[in-house]
C-alpha cells in the first residue's frame, strides 16, 4: 500500500516534471535518506521511472500506470483538497468498501481489524464531510467516485504485483484490500501458487475437495486469504464472480445441493461480491424450482438439466 510519503513524491511529481531526490527531500520535508527509500519502493512498484543524469545523479518522473492516472483524475477533478495529507494506507482500504452503505463493524470484520481502527482511518473524511451516513452505515458521496476509482487501483495494483512476483502470468480477477481471486496462464505459475501456503485453489478447481470432479479448460482460480480458512460459500462465489453464464451456475448450485450450503450464510458472503439477487435466485430455482423470466439476473438451468447433472453427479 502507498505510504503518506510516497503518496506525497506522486503529488509532487503527478504534473509529469521531472526531480532529484535532493529536490524532492527540500520540497516534501522528508529526510533524504527517507526520500532515498520511498522512491526505491515506488521505483520497484512500477510508478516512477529513473534516469541518471550527469555525474549519475538520479532524475525521477511518474509512469505511465493506472494508479498514477488514477492519481491524476483525483487531482483534476477534486483539486481543493490536499489528498496527499488526507489519504494514509488505512483510509485507502477502508475506502475501498464505500462505494455502497457499510457497517463499520463489518468493514472492521473484512480487514481484520478493530472497530476502533476503522473509525480512525474514516476521521480524515469525515473532518472534510465526505461520507454519506445513512443509520449506522457510511458510503463514499457520490461526487467522490474519483477517490473510490483511485482505491480500488492502488488496491488492485498491490495484489496484482504480489501474484506477479511468484507468477509472471497471474491476472486479478476480483479482489478487496485483504483477499484476491487471480487466474494464472501456465501450468509453471499453477505448480508455483500450489506450494504457496497462502494461495489456496478455489472455484471449479475446489469441487474435486468435495467430491464434484469436472473437466478445466486451462488452469485453476487461486484465492489469496493468508491465515483464513476457504469456506464453501467462498467457492460459490469464486465460482460465478466473474463469469455466470448457465453452466457455471449449474455447478454452483450442484455445490450448494451436496454440501447443504445454508441460505443465510451464502448470502452474507455474496454481498461482498455484488453476487445477492444471483444468490436469491439460485436458491428460489432450488426450492421453488426454475420459472423462465427476463427478469432473473442470471441464466438458470431448466429444471431437467438440473436434474440430469445431479443423477450424473449423485447427488440427491
Amino acid at each position: 500500500m502507498i505510504s503518506k510519503a510516497g503518496l506525497t513524491v506522486i503529488d509532487a511529481l503527478s504534473t509529469g516534471r521531472e526531480a532529484t531526490p535532493v529536490a524532492l527531500a527540500t520540497e516534501t520535508g522528508y529526510s533524504q535518506a527517507h526520500i532515498y527509500e520511498v522512491l526505491d519502493d515506488l521505483l520497484d512498484a512500477g510508478l516512477l521511472v529513473e534516469r541518471r543524469g550527469p555525474n549519475n545523479q538520479r532524475h525521477v518522473r511518474v509512469a505511465d500506470h493506472p494508479v498514477i492516472e488514477a492519481y491524476r483524475t483525483l487531482q483534476s477533478e477534486l483539486s481543493h483538497v490536499d489528498w496527499a495529507a488526507l489519504l494514509s494506507p488505512a483510509t485507502l482500504q477502508v475506502c475501498w468498501f464505500l462505494d455502497k452503505p457499510r457497517r463499520v463493524s463489518a468493514i472492521a470484520e473484512r480487514l481484520g481489524i478493530t472497530r476502533q481502527g476503522v473509525h480512525k482511518a474514516l476521521s480524515p473524511l469525515k473532518h472534510r464531510a465526505m461520507l454519506s451516513p445513512s443509520g449506522p452505515e457510511y458510503a463514499v458521496s457520490e461526487d467522490l467516485a474519483p477517490l473510490l476509482a483511485f482505491a480500488q487501483a492502488v488496491v488492485t495494483h498491490e495484489h496484482r504485483s504480489r501474484a506477479r512476483e511468484i507468477a509472471p502470468s497471474a491476472t486479478v480477477e476480483w479482489c478487496d484490500p485483504k483477499h484476491a481471486l487471480v487466474r494464472v496462464q501456465t501450468t509453471e505459475d499453477t505448480d508455483t501458487l500450489l506450494d504457496r501456503p497462502d494461495w489456496q485453489v478455489t472455484g471449479l478447481g475446489r469441487f474435486e475437495e468435495y467430491g464434484l470432479q469436472f473437466f478445466l479448460a486451462g488452469e485453476p482460480a487461486f484465492w489469496y486469504a493468508p491465515e483464513e480458512e476457504l469456506t464453501p460459500a467462498d467457492v460459490v462465489c469464486h465460482t460465478l464472480v466473474r463469469n455466470n453464464e448457465s453452466r457455471r451456475v449449474s455447478y454452483a448450485m450442484l455445490l450448494i445441493e451436496k454440501l447443504d450450503i445454508d441460505q443465510e450464510t451464502l448470502t452474507d458472503t455474496a454481498t461482498w461480491y455484488d453476487l445477492e439477487s444471483t444468490i436469491a435466485a439460485m436458491y428460489q430455482a432450488l426450492q421453488e424450482g426454475v420459472e423462465d423470466s427476463d427478469e432473473l439476473p442470471v441464466v438458470l438451468p431448466s429444471e431437467s438439466e438440473f436434474m440430469a447433472l445431479k443423477e450424473q453427479y449423485g447427488v440427491a
